[in-house]
């Protein structure tokens, strides 16, 4: 799967303790692991809890984890939470 469309990627202010940097910090998660996924997928989806989109994928670090975000515009993407997720299972041929 090819990378999504998204050129930007909108982060709050490092010390906002309500904004995206902070939340994800909370999951143990950095700025730059996100953007890999994004730059990177390896599947989409949509939440079933909040019906925003989310993407899959590896980090540099090895993780496997999940992004939902918002669509700001065509090639912008604000990140709400971000998390690791247990990696599917590969389909046998």
């Amino acid at each position: 799967m090819s990378g999504l469309n998204f050129t930007s990627i909108l982060w709050d202010r490092d010390d906002d303790p309500r904004g995206n940097v902070q939340h994800i910090a909370r999951h143990n998660l950095t700025m730059e692991e996100v953007e890999a996924v994004f730059q990177n997928p390896g599947g989409t989806d949509i939440s079933r809890s909040s019906g925003r989109p989310v993407v899959f994928g590896d980090t540099g670090t090895g993780r496997y984890i999940m992004v939902a975000y918002d669509v700001i515009d065509s090639t912008t993407a604000y990140p709400i939470t971000a998390y690791e997720v247990r990696r599917p299972k590969r389909k046998r041929s």
